[in-house]
């Protein structure tokens, strides 16, 4: 998906789970994991393990996406995002201080592509889940990633979908693993389809 989301109840056990003792490894020191998390985010011990969490925020301001261009010629123009995104990030390290698993949920907020010749806007909604599963740990080479989510475009003046990408998709090392759903971004940028941005772009020229 373009970038552009199971708890459990256990009852009934809590008062005989405090009266037995848990023996369990000294977690690793958080100078010592591999690979390190940025600096922004905070970490604490559970048990052996070791989970570390931060929460970002990012505007963007008619930032360039090279990558989506319409109409040729002199009419040509490059698509600009737009929107305020907010991110909660968590990274899972094992016993050892190894990274297993690290999660993003996003959210975009006031977002909107846009065509600064013409000034005109297409606003979008966008929120998803990105999680990471190291399958050797603390190797990012060894990455299955799950995007989950939705990502859709309205037409201002005819308030229609004109884009959607939402669904599943799950990528390794050697690319595309599974997709359910439509993603507009898969169509265009692996399999070559430009004619999914045909509605964004009348609707910005």
């Amino acid at each position: 998906m373009f970038r552009i989301n199971r708890p459990a109840l256990i009852a009934g056990t809590i008062a005989a789970l405090t009266l037995v003792p848990v023996a369990s490894a000294a977690p690793p020191s958080l100078g010592a994991l591999n690979p390190p998390p940025p600096a922004d985010y905070t970490c604490k011990a559970v048990g052996a393990r070791t989970i570390c969490t931060v929460t970002r925020h990012e505007s963007k301001v008619a930032e360039p996406q090279t990558e989506l261009v319409c109409g040729s010629g002199a009419d040509e123009f490059t698509i600009y995002d737009n929107g305020d995104v907010e991110s909660r990030l968590t990274r899972r390290y094992d016993a050892d201080g190894n990274l297993t698993s690290r999660v993003e949920h996003e959210v975009w907020s006031n977002s909107f592509w846009s065509n600064p010749l013409t000034g005109k806007v297409v606003p979008y909604t966008q929120r998803g889940t990105i999680t990471d599963e190291l399958t050797v740990p603390g190797d990012f080479g060894s990455t299955v990633e799950t995007v989950v989510g939705e990502n859709v475009y309205t037409d201002p003046a005819t308030h229609k979908k004109i884009l959607r990408g939402v669904g599943r998709v799950v990528s390794g090392p050697d690319g595309l693993l599974a997709e359910s759903g439509k993603h507009w971004d898969i169509d265009m940028f692996v399999f070559g389809d430009t004619s999914v941005l045909d509605g964004v772009c009348a609707a910005l020229s």
